[in-house]
């Protein structure tokens, strides 16, 4: 079962470094937000790089990587922090942390710019902030190696990947102020851009097998 962890946290720094550091970037920018007014207002979190399509700041792209960094709530933070703990690691150990770097980036933008494109066809005014989008990406790139490679994931990890899927589209939809297209698209981003990366940037262990 990859998605259970059992490393202390000395082993999880050394085999996961990139994961460890994203965490604690969520946490530092959390605990900025919270000093400097609060995670949940709109105005501190567009001053400190929030998403948003208002057409007074929909011009400043950077938004789409640093809204990735930044939570609204505790709660919000927890969510991710406990996904991207738990079940991004094996994909970092897949693919090694400049891989998996860029995929998690990657994806995430991705699913912001597919965001802020689903809000501007509807005409409703945004503010987009968490990790989520990228560790969609992530699951997309498990979602991959579940179906396309079979033989790098075992049953019972197959089908916990199958429920988390399952359950995260139905929260995404069923709960209010979810930004689920970040999600859908972070979703089918990561799933494409592991199917690229593999064949045109392979990892050393997939190298290894020819």
């Amino acid at each position: 079962m990859i998605f259970i962890r059992y490393e202390n946290w000395k082993s999880y720094l050394k085999f996961f470094p990139l994961t460890s550091l994203l965490l604690i970037a969520n946490v530092i920018m959390f605990f900025v937000l919270t000093f400097n007014g609060g995670s949940t207002s709109s105005l501190v979190l567009l001053k400190f790089g929030a998403l948003t399509n208002h057409e007074l700041l929909a011009g400043e792209w950077w938004r789409y990587v640093t809204s990735i960094f930044l939570h609204a709530g505790f709660s919000h933070l927890l969510f991710n922090s406990f996904a991207l703990v738990v079940f991004a690691p094996p994909m970092e150990r897949l693919l090694g942390s400049l891989r998996y770097g860029v995929l998690y980036l990657a994806g995430g933008v991705v699913g912001n710019i597919l965001a802020i494109a689903y809000y501007n066809s509807i005409n409703v005014i945004t503010i987009s902030v968490g990790a989520s989008g990228a560790i969609y990406a992530v699951y997309g790139a498990f979602l991959y190696v579940a179906l396309f490679q079979r033989g790098l994931m075992d049953e019972t990890s197959r089908k916990t990947l199958y429920t988390l899927l399952l359950f995260g589209i139905i929260f995404s939809f069923a709960v209010a102020n979810v930004n689920w297209m970040a999600h859908l698209g972070g979703l089918v981003a990561g799933f494409f851009i592991y199917g690229l990366m593999i064949r045109l940037w392979k990892p050393r262990i997939f190298r290894k097998r020819k």
